[in-house]
């Protein structure tokens, strides 16, 4: 968990939050460019990095979060299909959870977490605990294969595809793991059902499950999670 976090996401900088998901929002709706967006919310509400980051993960316009309800699938619709995993994006999330971080519930129902990369990745001691329920609740619902892809770049990508290829020849799941330089294209043109939460493969159009919601719902029921999906429901 970071260090400020407690402070910067709840009481009164919550409510602030909320607000500046609304307006960021509502700015996307009328088309302008979500970095301009990002700095004119983030200055007028006096927002501090991790603060900034968290509106923009939580904010879509109705148009994309129309879309993303339409591609979503439901987990049992998994059944026999081909599924791609984004995996620093799907993994991050869920060690975040089992170790008490802070996620949101974004306005297209998404979990996302506010971590960064930034070309550097280390397994924690969280990381097989992760990959072990994930691949528990995906082979409760028989797909007929998972492809995890990691951004070839980043550091230990290599360890933690070796770590999935491990734990699925140890359970006899029929996985595969690959180091790539562009997961995002690959994803959006796979053909396969994506595991993701990434908004740029969503509004490719892709078919998608949202696995972070389901765990979230079914696992992590103790989790620190902010609610921002109601707020574009909000009157303007």
């Amino acid at each position: 968990m970071h260090l400020n976090d407690q402070a910067l996401f709840s009481g009164e900088p919550l409510l602030r939050l909320r607000d500046a998901v609304y307006e960021f929002c509502w700015l996307l709706n009328r088309g302008y460019a979500r970095h301009s967006v990002m700095q004119l919310v983030g200055d007028h509400h006096q927002l501090v990095k991790r603060q900034r980051l968290a509106i923009s993960r939580a904010a879509c316009s109705n148009t994309s979060r129309e879309l993303r309800k339409t591609t979503c699938l439901q987990i049992e619709q998994i059944k026999d299909r081909q599924l791609v995993i984004d995996g620093f994006n799907l993994i991050i999330s869920v060690e975040t959870a089992m170790a008490g971080g802070l996620l949101l519930r974004c306005c297209d129902g998404c979990i996302r977490d506010i971590a960064g990369i930034h070309g550097t990745y280390r397994l924690v001691h969280e990381t097989r605990q992760a990959i072990e329920l994930i691949g528990n609740v995906l082979q409760a619902f028989s797909p007929a294969s998972v492809l995890w892809l990691f951004d070839k770049p980043v550091s230990n990508s290599g360890r933690l595809a070796e770590m999935v290829r491990d734990i699925a020849t140890v359970h006899h799941w029929n996985w595969q793991a690959e180091l790539i330089d562009n997961p995002d294209q690959v994803i959006r043109n796979s053909g396969k059902v994506a595991i993701t939460s990434d908004s740029a493969i969503l509004d490719g159009g892709v078919q998608w499950v949202n696995l972070g919601a389901y765990l979230t719902t079914n696992h992590f029921h103790e989790s620190w999670l902010i609610d921002f999906s109601d707020v574009l429901n909000e009157p303007e």
